[in-house]
């Protein structure tokens, strides 16, 4: 059994953490009596610093798993580790969506519950087939993949780039040195963006309970209550007891010191796939090899909706119960399935799951009036929930990092 030692940078880690926590808590307070003249400015800030964020995941997505793949060696190597992420993605999911589903109609969650109907202007997530799924991976035009941020189509397209540069070997090479000075710019800026980090997340927080107020966040505190609970205790068991633990061989406690940077931010901005960034960097720091990181973490930002699926399962039985509407153990294996296939290719951004909702809901039969109270409940919890996301994500990286050896890295240095 081998546990890694902490990284020499983890000082500088822990107390990037610990004020991006302070950020946190003092946001949350700033937003209950911040005055509304305030709210342009926190506004603005927020949006700056999401942007410097997000400015840089494509590019270091992009080229990271181009030169990950070409560390990799073989094409064979490469479907291994993106098949291998993909299991654990939809195995965590289907998981989560059980627990969502069975937990709250075995404690009967909402019964009694007084429900007031209010009407939300939301439009349902389509369901797609499955050929027309395979047919929208392949972008007809890379670069309006880029442009529309479709995080599939670029992690296809940047497969399909470094494959063929396998294939061409040293006649690729001015190419992959292109890339890596690129990976090497985008990681360079992310680690200056991180110190803004404590600033971006207490304007995000802050204008999330300024918007939302005190009673809205108390009426709703015991529903919110139960669901973080939860969250936390599938963070423990099957984050790290199962994932880090039994299947990584790694110390949970130096995983958790580890990806507090990423875990604070996704809490603080409710956004997986502006947090790609920090969480490679954090990847990094557990000695995860970039071509398994590189891979595994957009494609996580991506499918891996364990957080999601809980929260959607959840509050469909919630609602049912509180509505008196009948969901049989039939359906709710259909709704199952169908939150699944929904989670798959969710953007990575703030209250992403409210269409998703939508589908499930008719799918279930609830009355569409309870969409405003859901509303309002996805975006109190959609903090917890990206975060939890996040660390699923980074648990399956350190997971597969033993899982899914490669002969010395096949690092190309």
């Amino acid at each position: 059994m081998t546990t890694d030692a902490p990284h020499k940078s983890n000082k500088k880690a822990i107390r990037l953490s610990i004020a991006i926590l302070l950020g946190l808590i003092l946001g949350a307070l700033f937003g209950l009596v911040m005055p509304d003249w305030a709210q342009p400015a926190t506004s603005l800030i927020s949006k700056v610093y999401l942007h410097a964020l997000t400015m840089m995941i494509y590019p270091l997505v992009f080229c990271s798993l181009i030169v990950g793949i070409k560390g990799i060696g073989s094409v064979s190597a490469t479907g291994k580790v993106g098949g291998q992420a993909l299991l654990y993605f939809i195995g965590t999911t289907l998981f989560a969506s059980l627990l969502g589903l069975f937990l709250p109609k075995a404690l009967n969650i909402g019964s009694g519950v007084a429900i007031e109907m209010v009407e939300a202007d939301v439009q349902a997530a389509q369901f797609t087939s499955l050929l027309d799924t395979v047919e929208n991976l392949i972008p007809a035009n890379p670069f309006a993949a880029f442009v529309n941020g479709n995080m599939l189509q670029v992690l296809v397209f940047a497969i399909i780039i470094g494959i063929t540069c396998l294939v061409l070997g040293s006649k690729a090479d001015p190419f992959l040195r292109l890339c890596e000075a690129v990976d090497e710019i985008s990681v360079k800026i992310v680690s200056a963006v991180m110190y803004t980090t404590p600033v971006g997340v207490f304007c995000s927080l802050a204008g999330t309970v300024h918007a939302n107020g005190i009673k809205t966040i108390l009426s709703l505190a015991a529903v919110l209550g139960i669901l973080y609970l939860v969250m936390a205790l599938y963070i423990i068991i099957i984050y790290g007891v199962v994932l880090v633990r039994g299947i990584g061989h790694f110390s949970i406690r130096q995983f958790f010191v580890s990806v507090l940077p990423a875990a604070l931010n996704a809490f603080g901005t409710a956004s997986s796939s502006a947090t790609i960034p920090i969480s490679k960097r954090c990847a990094d720091e557990m000695g995860v090899p970039n071509e398994i990181s590189a891979l595994a973490l957009p494609l996580g930002a991506t499918i891996n909706m364990d957080a999601v699926s809980i929260v959607m399962s959840f509050m469909i039985v919630f609602f049912a119960n509180a509505t008196g509407t009948e969901i049989s153990y039939s359906l709710l294996a259909v709704v199952l399935l169908s939150n699944t296939l929904l989670s798959i290719g969710a953007p990575g951004v703030p209250n992403s799951a409210i269409a998703s909702f939508a589908a499930l809901a008719s799918i279930a039969g609830l009355p569409a009036g309870i969409m405003g109270m859901y509303v309002s409940i996805n975006i109190l919890v959609d903090a917890g929930a990206t975060c939890c996301n996040v660390l699923g994500d980074l648990a399956t990286a350190v997971a597969m990092k033993r899982t899914c050896p490669l002969p010395q890295h096949q690092k190309a240095d």
